[in-house]
């Protein structure tokens, strides 16, 4: 294999990688639901993504790289819309957001259950 494909590869794993361990550290460190979706949803998928590109640039094989291509794509396309139907659904139970949000725009649109 050539030497530029594996360096390629072996950065776009790090870059992956570091993605995804913040969006780890923001899932732990992060103060209510909200935030910690929006650490996985948005850092989670770009990690994953990344990776998955890495995996398309080191195996060269059509097969592979098509299956990585539509991986990414339902990455993108998933993982924001999950997120926000979650937060939606956790406003609506009743989980506001802390107090360093400084504007809730969901408080007129949303009623929480009684």
């Amino acid at each position: 294999m050539n030497a530029a494909v594996e360096i390629i590869t072996g950065i776009m794993l790090v870059v992956g990688a570091s993605f995804a361990l913040v969006a780890s550290i923001g899932i732990i460190r992060l103060k209510d639901v909200y935030m910690r979706m929006h650490a996985a949803s948005k850092a989670g998928t770009l990690g994953s993504g990344v990776m998955l590109l890495a995996l398309a640039v080191h195996a060269g094989d059509l097969a592979v790289v098509t299956r990585a291509i539509a991986g990414v794509v339902f990455f993108l396309l998933t993982a924001p819309i999950s997120a926000h139907l979650l937060a939606k659904a956790a406003y609506a139970a009743g989980y506001r957001p802390c107090a360093d949000t400084k504007e809730d725009a969901l408080a007129k649109t949303v009623r929480p259950k009684s």
